[in-house]
């Protein structure tokens, strides 16, 4: 089994853990960067053309500014463009779709497992960060028939519902979002969420007049304070009223679920509902000395939505600053408004 040994180890290349490489090489450190999928995997698998919630210069990272054509708010497409072009850049080394299946302490530092395609690996680094996000795996309902072929936990593309009876489960800006651009392709979409209302705290603000047009108006129906119960191939149960609705298609857009396996592996405390990673703001250690957190990773399994790239870019700083040895920067002025 092929050996590597490096200084620092970091796993994870959304754009937080591509900011850290940066910083890192900058600075002159030996390190390896790993991640399980291709970088910035997690806006890949957001729908064509989804854009931003938050102005392009707080999702930039390592000082690149981010321009569109329009200057308008990034796309997911000008997004992933603009992260391959910083990895270009800096020429960041990354050993993507490579994931890192192990972690555990040994002597002074750790060891780490990983499984390329060429078969596994074993890095020895004596400091490691884990940039790993938090929307790893989509939350389920545990009801009979959500695995069936009609059924998806992703919005990836408004076309296969064209002229077809589509439900969209979830009431937060993924769910709004998705049941728009299906209505506006030809869909005959109607909606379920749990809730009495579409809560403005969690959906795009241009988007929710159009979507409570739409609910008042009676061309997307709406289902109020109902879970889902049930699928069939051809009809979905909603509780409490136990009211049948047809359907070609389901959606259940309720939210992801952070994989914390190598948190738990490397035996860092989890707390409260969350099971987010408990870590020393100061620097991003956590209770395993020389294993720091970053990112979205923070936050755990997110139900609100707190931590997000826009507010995640002081990690760097503060990791940066605790392996140089010097004072943690100051805490920087909360945003008022989080765009995210």
């Amino acid at each position: 089994m092929e050996m590597l040994q490096t200084d620092i180890a970091v796993v994870g290349a959304g754009p937080i853990g591509l900011e850290l490489a940066v910083a890192l090489k900058r600075h002159g450190f030996d390190y390896l960067h790993f991640d399980a999928r291709q970088i910035g995997y997690t806006v890949s698998w957001f729908a064509p053309f989804t854009r931003f919630f938050s102005s392009n210069e707080r999702i930039a990272i390592a000082g690149v500014p981010l321009h569109t054509p329009d200057q308008s708010k990034a796309s997911r497409e000008e997004y992933l463009n603009y992260l391959r072009g910083v990895v270009e850049l800096f020429d960041l080394q990354i050993n993507t779709y490579e994931p890192v299946t192990g972690i555990k302490r040994e002597g002074d530092g750790f060891l780490l497992t990983t499984n390329p395609a060429a078969g596994p690996r074993v890095c020895r680094a004596r400091r490691v960060v884990l940039v790993t996000g938090g929307t790893d795996h989509p939350r389920r309902l545990n009801i009979p028939g959500e695995d069936l072929p009609h059924v998806s936990h992703y919005f990836q593309d408004p076309h296969p519902y064209f002229r077809k009876q589509l439900l969209v489960v979830g009431g937060k800006n993924s769910a709004v979002e998705a049941a728009l651009r299906c209505h506006h392709a030809g869909a005959h979409v109607s909606l379920s969420y749990r809730g009495s209302e579409l809560s403005a705290k969690s959906i795009k603000y241009w988007l929710l007049p159009e979507i409570n047009g739409l609910i008042e108006s009676g061309r997307i129906p709406a289902y109020f304070n109902t879970v889902p119960t049930r699928i069939t191939p051809t009809e979905i149960t909603l509780n409490p009223s136990t009211q049948t609705i047809p359907v070609d298609f389901v959606l259940l857009l309720i939210g992801y679920a952070q994989d914390n396996k190598l948190l738990r592996l490397a035996g860092v405390d989890l707390g409260g509902e969350n099971e987010a990673p408990v870590f020393d703001e100061r620097t991003m250690e956590t209770n395993i000395p020389g294993l720091y957190v970053a990112g979205t990773a923070v936050g755990g399994t997110q139900d609100k939505y707190r931590i997000f790239i826009e507010n995640c870019h002081v990690h760097v700083d503060r990791i940066l600053a605790a392996l140089t040895g010097e004072k943690p920067p100051a805490a920087p002025e909360p945003i008022a408004r989080p765009e995210s």
